[in-house]
């Protein structure tokens, strides 16, 4: 299988990410971003919101100095927060990413969250300025149900090449991705070991046990498998290299049928029916 995956606009992503999601600004995530570079990850996660664009930043420039790897090598996404920002605040929002990150450009730049107004259609419509004047690879959102994209596509020109949401084995999103595969949408996993609470679940031990590897490779295995980009995240330079470590073997159909049957349907994250950026 391939480690990319060919998104809408012809742009290869991926299928196995770093994600820096609650992980403070400062020297210690730099490191963990290069070595996660060394390590072979070639996606690299954050946002705005997140607050530590610029260690990310760091990590990359220093990796790319070293000449590990070069700037085009690399995939680096970031999102911008929409807490009802404005079509021009939204090309601003870019512009400070890149700033902070002290990058050219990013592959990827998504809208964090749809919020319950609906009100997203001009900020989509700024990141569609951003990737019509070449200085973003692709755009895509993140959060959005399938009513938000009915709503994007239809009032909007451009498909988002990538709808990142909360994505594991007891919330497999089944409607969401069925709609995005129609629309030729990657979905991309955020928090698919679900902060490691998922990791001693007794099917994903067994199915672990079974083919000699950790419950966590299990997971992001059975996501890369089915076509999903994953963005585990980990400080631990072990568990950095173990979850990228997953591309020398397959699970059979019916451990994916044992994986998927654990669904709850639930959000272990916020909901975006009703997440409003905290207002």
């Amino acid at each position: 299988m391939s480690k990319t995956i060919e998104l809408n606009n012809g742009l290869l992503i991926p299928r196995v990410g770093y994600g820096t999601f609650r992980v403070p600004e400062g020297a210690d995530l730099a490191a963990a971003v290069k070595t996660a570079i060394k390590e072979g990850y070639r996606l690299i996660d954050t946002a705005a919101i997140y607050e530590n664009e610029a260690s990310v930043g760091q990590g990359i420039r220093e990796v790319i100095a070293e000449g590990l790897v070069t700037r085009e090598e690399l995939f680096i996404t970031s999102k911008a927060w929409n807490d009802g920002i404005s079509y021009e605040e939204t090309l601003q929002a870019y512009d400070d990413a890149l700033a902070r990150m002290e990058l050219d450009y990013l592959d990827l730049y998504l809208l964090h969250w749809p919020g319950t107004k609906n009100d997203f259609i001009p900020q989509w419509e700024a990141l569609e300025k951003i990737y019509a004047d070449k200085r973003v690879k692709s755009i895509g959102v993140s959060n959005f149900h399938v009513h938000h994209l009915e709503k994007l596509l239809k009032e909007t020109t451009i498909v988002p090449a990538v709808n990142q949401i909360e994505l594991n084995p007891l919330q497999t999103q089944k409607q969401v991705h069925a709609f995005c595969i129609e629309k030729g949408i990657q979905i991309e996993a955020w928090s698919p070991l679900m902060n490691a609470e998922i990791l001693e679940h007794a099917t994903l031990k067994t199915i672990a046990s079974k083919y000699g590897k950790t419950t966590a490779q299990i997971i992001l295995r059975w996501q890369t498998q089915t076509d999903i980009v994953t963005i585990p995240k980990s400080m631990t330079p072990s568990r950095i290299a173990e979850n990228i470590a997953i591309f020398d073997f397959d699970l059979d159909g019916e451990d994916i049928l044992l994986i998927e049957a654990l669904n709850e349907d639930g959000h272990y994250g916020p909901d975006p029916e009703g997440f409003d950026f905290g207002r």
